[in-house]
């Protein structure tokens, strides 16, 4: 590392390592797979649309001839998306970065009966996470990188609810930002238990800053309400784009989170004023993030949710 800080040239030689990246179709998901695949990774791309998925490979391939790419059609916000696409993962993983998301979506329920945005952000992840962690295992180095936000620093409180109980108001800023708590209190149990259980996988996580990633609208619109929806994505992605930085470098906190050589539950963002843009350092979560009981009450209530249980506590 230069005294400027982490950079590209940090990353060291990522042959023989295998990657699993969700969410790559386009802005971070994207920039942190070309780097992978850059420094030698073998590299697992997952997404929901199979047309973009190709079009993404294509695109890395041309910048990278000699990338290691393979295609995972797979829907984080559907469980049985979620475990048909862990089921095709057989070898060894030495990375999983869950980096696919929504942001800010209309009130929708999945086939599961959960909230898009937990469903996306978070219940998905937390079962990828689970379903692949033999695999992780399997590679004696594996290591699991959660994308939060600097909107989980204003979420009112731990979501601790009954993910199925449709009874209350939603609030589709706040369903983001408890989602993205919930990555980190998820990240930082999962490390705690595996460093006290010596398992060879740690956990890490990353936000972006403000970043023109084309997070908002990703969800499932219909009607005048998608209509709608759009048109204030369309808006909110313009001020990204003028106030924001772009996502190759929205996406250098996540490639060191899952490259560089640092302790399990390091948390990396930007090194800029409010942690809005600039070059990625090892930044703090907010109190709640490190509550043990909130940690503890949201895995076991992820484990109901999901059927996924894993590193009993």
């Amino acid at each position: 590392m230069t005294s400027a800080g982490w950079t590209l040239d940090d990353i060291p030689d990522l042959t023989g390592r295998r990657a699993l990246v969700t969410g790559v179709t386009s802005g971070i998901g994207e920039a942190t797979v070309l780097e992978l695949a850059r420094h030698g990774a073998e590299v697992i791309l997952g997404a929901r649309n199979q047309a973009k998925l190709e079009t993404t490979i294509a695109r890395i391939e041309r910048e990278v001839p000699s990338a290691v790419l393979h295609p995972l059609e797979i829907d984080v916000s559907d469980l049985t998306s979620v475990r048909k696409a862990a089921d095709q993962v057989t070898e060894p993983l030495h990375l999983l970065v869950n980096n696919a998301g929504v942001m800010a979506t209309p009130h929708h329920r999945t086939a599961d009966g959960l909230e898009l945005q937990m469903a996306t952000n978070y219940f998905g992840p937390f079962a990828l996470t689970g379903l692949l962690f033999p695999r992780l295992v399997d590679s004696g180095d594996g290591r699991v990188v959660a994308i939060s936000s600097q909107g989980s620093r204003v979420a009112r409180r731990a979501p601790l609810d009954d993910p199925l109980d449709q009874s209350r108001r939603y609030g589709r800023w706040q369903a983001y930002f408890a989602s993205k708590l919930a990555d980190l209190l998820f990240l930082f149990e999962l490390d705690r238990r595996c460093r006290e259980q010596g398992v060879p996988v740690k956990g890490l996580a990353a936000h972006p800053g403000y970043s023109a990633t084309g997070l908002m609208g990703t969800g499932r619109n219909t009607g005048n309400t998608g209509e709608r929806m759009r048109f204030t994505a369309t808006i909110l992605q313009a001020v990204f784009s003028a106030v924001g930085q772009p996502a190759s470098l929205g996406a250098l906190p996540t490639l060191m989170a899952a490259t560089a050589d640092l302790p399990g539950s390091t948390y990396v963002g930007p090194d800029g004023l409010l942690q809005f843009k600039g070059r990625p350092r090892i930044v703090n979560a907010r109190r709640l993030a490190h509550d043990r009981e909130a940690q503890r009450r949201l895995w076991e209530l992820s484990e109901e949710a999901t059927g996924v249980q894993f590193l009993d506590g």
